[in-house]
């Protein structure tokens, strides 16, 4: 088994496709095919359903996959370890980050990261914190900034950024927006809410803190991004519990504390691997991070 063998399987179960993954790879479609087939021959079982259409795993590809990704980031991370011993950090930075997370300008952190870092190639892919976390704890990320989904573990572990106490969101002409200075989770027992599908972090955390207090939530209205909720929630089609960052921007809603949430806050915190599987290109991006903010 050859290790080019590894990168042309990924690549194909990544893109489920041949012609696109050999473009991608820059080598002929059929000697990708052939690499294919020589490591198919190597372990004694077929990797691919093909079809005319579309490429999918079969049992033995999919568990494959799991292990030729840590093979591969591995391989990456010795490669680049050798460089940073050089004095030089090269290579590639695997970012993932949920949107609008607190505690971090991703934009401007990585402009920064590029200007001190020009030979490192970055690679920003967004996503909710419960694909982040796997896809970190499998090495298929560098690191993510997330809020936070689930607690550590021998292949994953969090920086805390910032927390935010929860918020909500309404039209001002909303009988919420008159109710007072502030509300309870049982106050908003009866309302329509828009929120996140479940795997975005705040949506996990809001759907913890009401289960907790024992109050009944209907989410009718669920999206991917977050200027879609500000959308719905300005045309008054639900109100929203988010982040209290999320007030600033649509100006036009109207926010109101939420009390009577215990210890119910919005995380948000940086998603590594254990310090020594750690990348030399992380460890960079987390030291200018930690330097903004001082």
């Amino acid at each position: 088994m050859e290790l080019r063998h590894l990168q042309h399987f990924v690549a194909v179960a990544e893109d489920r496709h041949f012609t696109r993954a050999a473009e991608r790879l820059m080598v002929s479609q059929s000697g990708l095919s052939a690499s294919i087939r020589a490591l198919e021959r190597d372990l004694k079982a077929p990797l691919f359903v093909r079809s005319t259409r579309r490429v999918t795993l079969t049992e033995a590809g999919r568990a494959l996959l799991v292990e030729a990704e840590r093979v591969l980031a591995q391989v990456r991370a010795a490669q680049e370890a050798v460089a940073a011993v050089q004095g030089v950090v090269r290579g590639t930075l695997s970012l993932g980050t949920e949107q609008c997370v607190a505690g971090v300008h991703v934009a401007g952190l990585l402009a920064t990261f590029r200007r001190r870092h020009p030979e490192v190639e970055i690679r920003l892919r967004q996503e909710g914190g419960l694909v982040l976390a796997e896809d970190v704890a499998a090495g298929r990320l560098d690191l993510a900034f997330a809020y936070r989904t689930r607690a550590d573990s021998d292949q994953l572990r969090s920086v805390p950024l910032a927390t935010e106490p929860m918020t909500l969101l309404c039209h001002p002409e909303h009988p919420l927006a008159a109710a007072g200075p502030v509300l309870s989770l049982h106050d908003l027992a009866e309302e329509v809410f828009v929120d996140f599908h479940p795997g975005w972090g705040p949506r996990r955390a809001t759907d913890a803190a009401f289960a907790t207090a024992g109050v009944p939530r209907a989410v009718s209205l669920e999206v991917n991004d977050v200027h879609s909720l500000l959308d719905l929630v300005e045309e008054d089609l639900g109100v929203a519990a988010a982040p209290r960052h999320f007030r600033h921007k649509r100006k036009s809603l109207h926010a109101i504390p939420l009390t009577g949430t215990g210890d119910a806050v919005y995380e948000t915190v940086a998603l590594l691997p254990p310090p020594q599987a750690t990348s030399p290109a992380a460890r960079a991006l987390m030291k200018l991070l930690e330097q903004s903010a001082r």
